[in-house]
């Protein structure tokens, strides 16, 4: 009985060294993917998983955080735009005052609207501006042809101090089909995976 008490503790013991030995390289064959990253991991339209960090401890940003140089790119003319007079010629008591060609109200947020030529880049289509952000394309402009971009601000105040004209390289994260709604682009900023982000951006506004 002994014996068999004592063989059976051997096998055990043997069975879980095997074990934490098996454990240990299924383990690091899970983690490599998510460590090194792949590209489902750096859309920004499937959101952030987990509680990401940036190397020195604080919060990520958006230029960090996605390996921007796996979406296609192309170099514009970046300009910035108000829903005032002084870029629609509409004022604020003109019933269309904020709203875009597509049908959306203005907005600056996480992921903010923008105008573009629509040869080029759709309704819908989402683009990523570093300095500004995520741009969703709502709006046309005569002045808007070829590689040119309108980007959406608040004020006249702060075209000229966050942006002004610019030549810079943005990243087509998802082409657009021609439409855009109201619940897409609140579903795109409401995102809780992207929420640390988002936050970034209202506290910066504050």
């Amino acid at each position: 009985m002994a014996r068999r008490i004592a063989m059976t503790l051997l096998f055990i013991m043997a069975l879980l060294s095997t074990f934490q030995s098996i454990s240990g390289v299924e383990a690091n064959t899970v983690l490599r993917p998510l460590l090194i990253g792949s590209p489902a991991d750096h859309e920004p339209d499937r959101g952030v998983k987990g509680s990401a960090k940036s190397n020195n401890g604080s919060a990520p940003r958006l230029e960090e955080q996605f390996d921007w140089s796996k979406y296609p790119s192309v170099e514009v003319i970046a300009t910035g735009y108000t829903a005032g007079v002084e870029s629609t010629g509409k004022t604020p008591d003109h019933p269309e005052y904020g709203i875009t060609y597509s049908g959306v109200r203005v907005k600056r947020d996480l992921y903010s609207t923008i105008a573009a030529d629509l040869n080029i880049f759709p309704i819908g289509t989402i683009l990523f501006i570093p300095g500004y952000g995520f741009g969703v394309v709502a709006d046309k402009g005569g002045a808007i042809k070829g590689h040119r971009i309108d980007l959406y601000y608040e004020t006249v105040e702060d075209v000229y101090k966050y942006w002004g004209k610019k030549k810079v390289k943005v990243y087509i994260v998802q082409k657009g089909n021609g439409t855009l709604s109201e619940e897409e682009l609140t579903r795109l900023n409401e995102d809780e995976t992207m929420q640390v982000f988002r936050q970034q951006y209202l506290e910066s506004k504050s």
